[in-house]
């Protein structure tokens, strides 16, 4: 009976939870229940390297190719070097040969391009607004006049400019038309909207922009700054008088071409149309010059080009309307081109 109540005894007693193991932490969550304390696999920190991340495969993964993808498309910027860099000049005769049987004979008569003018750019571009629509020797005595008063030409600058009356001007043989052309660029120098550096650093595309506000200088006066006074390499001034009568003489054409045949004719100089436009001057002088434009002789080297008498007044109509749409984006440009 004892025996019997031990047992029953045992038997209503509830029984003891027993030890379980715990099971694998990979297979679910420790306590559910609680999501704050849900156990969160922690992110490996990735190393950086110089080398690339590779997959257990050994391949490169498609996500580390998408990074790096843009970084080996990137596009540097292209540098242009002037005609005066050392072998650019013997590179541009080169290319000219290989491409132009015609220019390459001219080639042969006639000595490689020069161009040694080391004027700022202030002084370079007050010269072309003074030659405009004038013969040479016309242009070369109202220059030396405007260089001496004011005091030569390393003292031709932005202040002394401003600070000569238009009569003054009128004196040494500059019109009032051409007196508020200088006016115009020495102001926008001493706004600092230009400056020397800064065109200096420019692309041809900038430069066009920037130049043509200023009054009284257009495509063609632009062309010659590019030419003469930076060496540009590819410069072809299509409305230069003397050019197009060169490629007419070149190429036995019945009549001058057009600026868009210029293009087209010439497209084949190209990145070296700076020297081929240099030799056309060259055989026009040879030649004789157009009977509306003056023929200028070679001064140190340098052929004072043959424009076009109507494409400073053409441009000029087109100024005001670029000047209107460019004035709000100036205030961000002074920085643009700064040598550091």
């Amino acid at each position: 009976m004892g025996e019997q109540t031990q047992i029953q005894t045992k038997t209503e007693t509830p029984p003891q939870p027993q030890q379980q193991s715990l099971p694998n932490s990979d297979d679910f969550p420790q306590n559910p229940s609680n999501p704050s304390k849900i156990p969160i696999r922690p992110q490996k920190i990735r190393k950086l390297s110089s080398s690339t991340p590779q997959s257990s495969n050994g391949k490169e993964t498609t996500k580390n190719r998408r990074k790096t993808a843009p970084k080996s498309n990137r596009v540097l910027p292209q540098i242009i070097k002037p005609l005066t860099f050392n072998g650019e000049i013997d590179n541009a005769l080169q290319h000219l040969r290989s491409v132009d049987p015609l220019l390459s004979s001219l080639m042969d008569t006639l000595p490689p391009p020069q161009f040694e003018t080391h004027h700022s750019a202030f002084l370079a571009l007050s010269k072309s607004i003074l030659y405009q629509q004038l013969a040479y020797k016309a242009g070369t005595s109202i220059y030396t006049r405007f260089v001496s008063l004011c005091g030569g030409e390393n003292a031709v600058c932005p202040d002394i400019v401003l600070s000569l009356s238009a009569q003054q001007l009128k004196q040494v043989g500059i019109s009032g038309r051409k007196a508020s052309y200088l006016y115009d660029l020495a102001n926008k120098y001493k706004s600092g909207i230009l400056c020397d550096e800064s065109l200096f650093k420019m692309d041809d595309r900038s430069l066009f922009t920037m130049l043509s506000m200023v009054k009284g200088i257009g495509s063609w006066s632009v062309d010659m700054f590019m030419i003469f006074s930076l060496h540009r390499p590819d410069v072809l001034p299509v409305s230069d008088l003397g050019v197009r009568k060169g490629v007419q003489l070149l190429y036995g054409l019945e009549e001058l071409p057009r600026p868009s045949q210029m293009e087209e004719l010439c497209e084949k100089w190209k990145p070296y149309r700076t020297a081929g436009a240099w030799y056309m001057w060259r055989l026009v002088e040879g030649k004789g010059s157009p009977t509306n434009a003056a023929a200028a002789p070679i001064d140190g080297g340098n052929v004072h080009a043959l424009q076009q008498i109507q494409t400073e007044q053409e441009t000029q109509q087109q100024q005001q309307q670029h000047q209107l749409q460019l004035l709000e984006p100036i205030n961000g440009i002074e920085n643009l081109g700064v040598v550091t």
